[in-house]
């Protein structure tokens, strides 16, 4: 793979900036492709752009709005409340995001000579997301090859990991702190640590402090 060609998914957040590290580890080249869909905080796609061009990386921004012409919630609309309730898909949920991001990645990708495909997914810390699960990504590798006779790879570096081994991926891409100062996570568009209430924040803050303690325990030893 180091002498291939790979594009990110991208959003300036915790975990997709993971994955711009790992894939700046295990490719030659990489671009970042980022997605406008009507999001709440449009500091979200300012962060994305920041980052990678502190990291040296191709940015491309492509407007999805027609997303909002379709569904309604709570990433797109400041009037519905971000909610979790057990045994319903968050408020949160953008149905066909993740299908249409990498569709539209991968048209991207064909265009400038990449057949590398890195998307933060993952289906341990998924909040029920039915796009971020493993069979979802190997169904749509496959249909990408088959719609564009390509031969695509899906990567997802943190399918199984739980928000706390994304920080300890981090830390062994030498990206913690670069990671927990300079990305945006927040749903309610604040960087770093966070507004630290909304279902991100609580998410990404825990992970972090229980990777801090099992790190600090395994020193101790």
């Amino acid at each position: 793979m180091k002498n291939e060609k790979a594009v990110v998914v991208f959003s300036g957040g915790q975990d997709s900036t993971t994955c711009l590290f790992w894939a700046l580890k295990n490719f030659r080249e990489v671009a970042t492709v980022t997605f406008d869909y009507g999001q709440r905080h449009s500091d979200e796609i300012e962060c994305a752009r920041k980052i990678a061009e502190e990291l040296g990386v191709s940015f491309k921004v492509l407007d999805m709005n027609l997303i909002n012409q379709l569904s309604a919630n709570a990433l797109t609309r400041d009037d519905i409340e971000v909610t979790e309730v057990d045994g319903e898909l968050p408020s949160t949920f953008v149905p066909g995001r993740n299908h249409l991001f990498l569709s539209f990645a991968a048209v991207y990708a064909d265009a400038i000579g990449a057949r590398h495909l890195i998307t933060g997914v993952s289906e341990t810390d998924f909040s029920g997301y039915p796009d971020c699960r493993d069979n979802f990504i190997k169904s749509l590798n496959v249909t990408l090859n088959l719609a564009m006779d390509g031969n695509f790879v899906i990567h997802t570096p943190l399918m199984w990991l739980d928000k706390s081994e994304v920080w300890e991926l981090a830390d062994e891409l030498a990206a913690l702190d670069f990671v927990q100062s300079k990305t945006l996570t927040c749903y309610n568009g604040v960087p770093s640590t966070g507004c630290r209430e909304c279902p991100a924040c609580v998410l990404r803050n825990e992970g972090l402090a229980a990777y801090q303690a099992r790190k600090t325990a395994g020193a101790a030893k």
